[in-house]
């Protein structure tokens, strides 16, 4: 694990420094997904962590501390995240086979919520002395995963914060969290970085044509990059295409096509596409799909505004049950013809 934030991050790194001659017990990073705002505050846990810190703040990378940190087995560190963003799946995600003896692994979905048990399980870890006598810290991320119980549990922890103990958070939307979470944690704001300094960014980890995979994330550098690497351009250049040119026939082929693409990418897409035709219709900007600028002036300029509203508040109302639907190519099949009634 590096040590080192993102350039753009930079000047954020050097004011949360301020914060460290009085650290609060909670501290909540916010900011846009897609940023490196987990990379951040990971590297901020091994800098409190560490024993010979550098004066910038980083951590020295060569202690017993930051040795451990690196390895992943800091025993006064612990990483609380869904079990879908683990690497490894979690225990008693694996059986044995009546008949081998063998492992096998559950067909059950990783859970995509933090889930109480995993907030109950830090409790042995903040009765028990620290190892080195440092801190003791606890990341977490993304908070809006926290599901109902596991908010009033962690909530209950940050009521009375265990001594020597930090919180490292990180949310990409804070209007998903409790207030009575967010009253209890010093909140920092990680901002977007600017577009050349995340285009210089991208052009460095090798990958071709970063303008537009950045404008399609919104700015965003790291979901551009990792975007990049899905294999996904066809499949969103087919949805474009038909969002472009709507038609009740193309609707339907198209959904045949993408019946097997993650739900949640093409309801996004759709999203980002009605975005930038409403922006294009008030005020003649576009965010996501410039090289679609001709297609998006077109329809923006015949479509009517109570339409287009109607095609967002649906896209909308989709994209919370696109993780479950009950037929894959019924939801695409519906969602593509609903567009296409509202926008021709």
């Amino acid at each position: 694990m590096t040590n080192s934030v993102y350039p753009w991050q930079e000047p954020a790194w050097l004011q949360l420094q301020l914060l460290r001659p009085r650290m609060p017990h909670a501290i909540l990073f916010h900011g846009a997904a897609g940023t490196g705002k987990s990379d951040f505050i990971e590297c901020f846990a091994q800098a409190l962590l560490c024993e010979n810190g550098r004066a910038d703040g980083h951590a020295c990378g060569s202690c017993v501390s930051c040795g451990w940190f690196s390895q992943g087995n800091h025993p006064d560190y612990r990483r609380v995240r869904p079990e879908a963003l683990e690497d490894e799946p979690p225990e008693g995600e694996e059986g044995a086979d009546a008949d081998t003896g063998k492992k096998a692994k559950s067909t059950k979905a990783p859970s995509k919520e933090i889930k109480i048990e995993q907030i109950r399980n830090l409790a042995d870890f903040m009765n028990i002395s620290t190892h080195r006598q440092g801190l003791r810290v606890v990341v977490l991320y993304p908070a809006e995963a926290l599901n109902t119980p596991a908010s009033n549990a962690l909530l209950k922890t940050l009521e009375e914060p265990p001594p020597g103990t930090v919180f490292l958070l990180a949310s990409n939307s804070l209007d998903r969290l409790l207030p009575t979470i967010l009253s209890r944690c010093r909140k920092f704001a990680l901002p977007m970085p600017d577009h050349a300094a995340a285009t210089a960014w991208l052009h460095a980890q090798g990958l071709a044509d970063a303008d537009s995979w950045l404008s399609e994330q919104g700015g965003a550098p790291l979901a551009a990059l990792a975007q990049s690497e899905t294999g996904s351009r066809e499949d969103m250049e087919a949805l474009l295409q038909l969002l472009a040119h709507p038609s009740i026939d193309a609707a339907l082929k198209t959904a045949d096509k993408l019946s097997k693409t993650p739900l949640s990418s093409l309801v996004s897409w759709q999203q980002r596409w009605l975005y930038d035709v409403f922006s294009y219709k008030l005020s003649g900007s576009i965010r996501y799909f410039p090289r679609y600028q001709k297609e998006l002036a077109a329809l923006a300029g015949k479509v009517h505004t109570s339409n287009l509203m109607r095609a967002i508040k649906n896209a909308n109302e989709r994209r919370a049950i696109a993780d479950h639907p009950l037929s894959p190519k019924l939801f695409v099949e519906d969602m593509l013809l609903d567009y296409t009634a509202c926008c021709t």
